[in-house]
């Protein structure tokens, strides 16, 4: 049933030598990993006009140089990251840039913070797009975390299926999204040029206004620099596309640039003609696609791909964070399951580890995400900030042909990532302090399993490990509950092999139990000795435990080893295993932590 079900929602298992069927071109690219960059277009422009209503809406003029400032960084940000590509083909992004060039603490800071911004990244998308749903919907709203949860679920699944069918499937609504704005863009433009814009909407650029002050329009270019998360994604996602992977990839990155470009600036430039005011219950989009087309279809057109282009920037997240996990496992600093080609081919532990941790963030904020916006943004800048720096140093090592013009780039990317980094801790260190709390903690953990992983690899290894102690002989024990066909088999399986001694335990909870049992067990298996352990406070483990250390005790002084042989009986049915005590697997849980006691389980298989 399990397998049925497993093989409906995923698909059939792909051989190995189909990877190649399932990478991506450069139009299933973009829109995959794009999507969570072309989403913020639909908060991004908001953010500056937030910051500038603190003054007066006088102010808003301003909102014109800040977006050509953060169109200044996204251009640095993508002439850096096109470097990266190229000199990092494999991927891994700003933790491998930052870890090869920096060392291991800034690149585990790295791979550390964009861990939890693909978290955040999936948790804070689909929060957002399903407010966008239930705010046309409102008998939804209280069902906000449900429905929210069932998006992460039904993307989770989507990827599981391989990220050629999923980008097949989720790049139209992300194409619908870009065609609807270029069409609002569009229109809005013609309005304003044909004179149906008053322009008593508006203040004219350059007109003075008191209040205004460095440290808040710094402020607000950091709070508008959240429209830049995302960028990093394709370099983080290489593999994932077609040869020639690099050149397709940096060919990707500039389309997405240009498109964020022109989106951003456009939604800006129609916000600061119609003298949009942020509110708190309609977005800025929102009310430019008012301006512009009244409530009627293309209103609503807008409107909806917008609420599936938040709930799918949640698909950057699904595509980036398994090939970083995969990088990071690599090298030790998380588990090696992360490492492991699922079904149908994709990194499928990294995929369920994102989905279900997303959840559970949606779970604990109720569905209420949207104040974790400036941590989800420091979480990319950290890391915009590391890799460039680290570009900086490898071509001042390096010094290839053309290096002065790529340091140049990625001195400038890094000067103003730092600035936006540092401007988001001075204004809004009320919501981003947990990173220096959540940081630490994650890099000690990262260090903590390279550790074990290195302590195992040197006790595992033939040169330096302890060699085998040499074992004269093997008493074997074997736990019994009654007489029957399951203990029959484990003492006929028991016997089987080459043994000094076999034991058998039984623990009751009354002595006459016991000494009933001690005159059949005579009759039955006269050769097999039985030990009878009463347990007056009814548990079996403790003195069946308590016996094996002392056998264990006893035979390590003469080079014996115990073995402990356990019966155990498995149902026709896997949900009939409820209706059974599970006391085998508590004793075999238990002894694997015994070091020099083996455990071998008997089975007998019930036929109804």
């Amino acid at each position: 049933m399990m397998t049925f079900l497993k093989r409906l929602l995923i698909g059939r298992p792909l051989k190995s030598n189909e990877l190649g069927d399932q990478k991506l071109n450069k139009l299933k690219a973009l829109a995959i990993l794009s999507s969570d960059a072309l989403s913020s277009v639909a908060y991004g422009p908001e953010q500056i006009l937030i910051v500038l209503i603190t003054v007066s809406a006088a102010a808003f003029w301003y909102s014109i140089p800040i977006a050509a400032f953060v169109l200044i960084l996204l251009l640095a940000l993508i002439l850096s990251y096109r470097q990266i590509i190229f000199a990092y083909p494999h991927g891994g992004g700003a933790y491998v840039v930052s870890k090869e060039n920096l060392g291991i603490f800034p690149g585990l800071i790295s791979g550390g913070s964009l861990l939890v911004d693909y978290i955040l990244t999936v948790a804070v998308s689909v929060s957002a797009g399903t407010d966008a749903i239930t705010s046309a919907f409102p008998s939804l709203h209280e069902h906000n975390v449900l429905i929210a949860v069932i998006f992460v679920i039904l993307i989770t699944i989507l990827n599981l299926r391989g990220v050629t069918e999923s980008a097949s499937i989720l790049a139209y609504p992300v194409y619908l999204f870009v065609l609807a704005l270029f069409i609002l863009i569009g229109a809005g433009i013609y309005d304003i040029v044909t004179g149906h814009v008053p322009p008593e909407l508006h203040t004219p650029i350059g007109t003075p206004v008191a209040g205004i002050s460095l440290f808040l329009l710094l402020r607000a270019f950091a709070s508008g620099s959240s429209a830049l998360t995302g960028v990093e994604a394709i370099s983080n996602a290489i593999p994932n596309f077609r040869d020639p992977a690099p050149r397709n990839a940096a060919k990707t990155l500039a389309s997405m640039g240009i498109l964020l470009a022109i989106l951003f600036s456009g939604i800006v430039f129609l916000a600061y003609f119609y003298g949009i005011k942020p509110a708190a219950e309609v977005t800025v989009v929102s009310q430019i696609a008012e301006h512009t087309f009244g409530r009627h279809f293309m209103y609503y057109f807008i409107q909806g791909t917008t609420a599936l282009i938040l709930i799918l920037a949640a698909n950057t997240g699904y595509s980036a964070f398994p090939l970083l996990a995969v990088n990071l496992a690599k090298d030790k600093f998380i588990p090696r399951m992360f490492t492991v080609r699922g079904d149908r081919l994709g990194y499928s532990n990294g995929i369920i580890s994102l989905g279900v941790l997303s959840i559970l963030l949606i779970i604990a904020f109720g569905g209420q995400t949207e104040h974790l916006i400036p941590l989800y943004a420091v979480g990319v800048f950290i890391p915009f900030t590391l890799s460039q720096t680290g570009m900086i140093v490898k071509w001042v090592r390096q010094k290839p042909k053309g290096w002065v013009v790529k340091l140049l780039i990625n001195s400038a990317g890094a000067l103003i990532s730092l600035i936006v980094t540092m401007m988001f801790f001075l204004t809004k260190f009320a919501q981003v302090w947990p990173v220096l709390v959540f940081l630490p903690i994650i890099i000690y953990v990262f260090h903590r399993i390279k550790k074990h992983y290195n302590a195992v690899g040197e006790q595992l290894r033939l040169t330096t490990c302890e060699p085998a102690l040499p074992i004269e002989g093997n008493v074997l024990i074997l736990p019994v509950a009654g007489m029957t066909h399951v203990v029959d088999n484990s003492i006929a399986y028991a016997k089987s092999l080459s043994v000094n001694q076999i034991i058998a335990v039984y623990v009751p909870f009354e002595r006459e139990e016991g000494e009933a049992f001690e005159e059949k067990w005579k009759e039955w298996q006269p050769d097999v000795r039985l030990v009878v352990l009463h347990s007056p406070y009814r548990s079996v483990m403790q003195p069946l435990l308590k016996f094996i250390d002392t056998v264990e005790r006893k035979a390590s002084q003469s080079s014996y080893r115990v073995t402990v042989i356990i019966p155990q009986f498995i149902p026709k049915r896997g949900w009939h295993n409820i209706l059974h005590n599970q006391t085998s697997f508590m004793i075999r849980a238990l002894l694997l932590h015994r070091k020099n006691v083996v455990v071998t389980t008997v089975p007998y298989h019930l036929k109804k």
